[in-house]
């Protein structure tokens, strides 16, 4: 009861019911699919991205997204492969060490992070034909989903391991907070808050309770100013996501409803919602 009682009172206030809110309208409509998988290219306008009430949605699907952040000079990882027709796959052509990364979905599901037929993810090793069986699956649940073969991002220091998330909770181009999460698994890592100056924060979120502090990454500032640059033309309130590599920055993905509003502390809450009033007063 107690555990029930917590959870309820961690979920509630007025931040968390405008995640919510924003949720229900973004995914209610019936054309949310529709503009959520609608393909966008390299090249086309802002206005082409924004012809369609809550256009953010087509960024949610993370090859949109993908495209939108590079077009406004952001690096983004190497693509091998993109599409449904596993056929078309060649396995033999893709280096030892690749990401696999669906279009739709959220917290990892369906995400490898291979290293010479080891996933880092669950620390299990999948043979090619495991794979494509696995993927087919997922395909063949849902019509409008996608894989995207990636490159394995190396950390700053080269290393094929699971990097570093850098979330940054941001306001129409002001930036709130990072948290940092040091990830071991989908569900299983530490985190870290910080301002833009990378002064250490109070904890915006109850989920993955820290460890170690991190190092400061190389490519930080960069990371800074790229996150202004993403959430000045998103607009309204998202979490934008990035890793530091061996190369610098490298943009990941946008997330519109972080946790479905969900865990945050008491200071996260009244945190973001200060910012929301503040920057982005009257938006969704």
């Amino acid at each position: 009861m107690f555990q029930i009682i917590t959870k309820l009172f961690r979920d509630s206030g007025k931040f968390p019911e405008r995640i919510r809110k924003r949720h229900e309208i973004f995914w209610s409509d019936p054309e949310a699919e529709q503009i959520r998988n609608t393909k966008m290219r390299e090249g086309l306008p802002l206005e082409a991205w924004q012809d369609v009430p809550h256009w953010q949605r087509k960024l949610s699907n993370k090859y949109n997204a993908r495209v939108f952040a590079k077009s406004l000079g952001c690096q983004v990882a190497d693509l091998y492969w993109k599409g449904r027709d596993l056929n078309t796959l060649n396995f033999e052509a893709l280096p030892p060490q690749y990401v696999i990364r669906p279009t739709i979905g959220h917290g990892s599901k369906g995400v490898y992070i291979m290293d010479d037929g080891l996933n880092h993810f669950d620390q299990k090793q999948y043979t090619k034909e495991e794979i494509r069986q696995n993927l087919q699956a997922a395909l063949d649940k849902h019509p409008h989903l996608e894989f995207l073969f990636e490159a394995f991002v190396q950390t700053e220091d080269g290393r094929y391991a699971i990097p570093n998330d850098f979330k940054f909770l941001c306001f129409n181009g002001v930036i709130a907070s990072v948290a940092v999460i040091d990830r071991i698994s989908p569900k299983v890592g530490y985190s870290y808050f910080y301002d833009e100056h990378w002064k250490k924060m109070k904890r915006l979120h109850h989920r993955y309770p820290g460890k170690d502090e991190p190092t400061k990454p190389a490519c930080f500032d960069e990371m800074v100013r790229q996150a202004k640059i993403l959430s000045k033309a998103y607009g309204i309130f998202v979490r934008i996501d990035f890793f530091a590599s061996i190369n610098g920055p490298v943009f990941c993905e946008f997330t519109p409803t972080p946790a479905l509003g969900k865990s945050f502390t008491p200071y996260g809450k009244r945190l973001l919602l200060k910012y929301w009033d503040q920057h982005c007063r009257d938006m969704i």
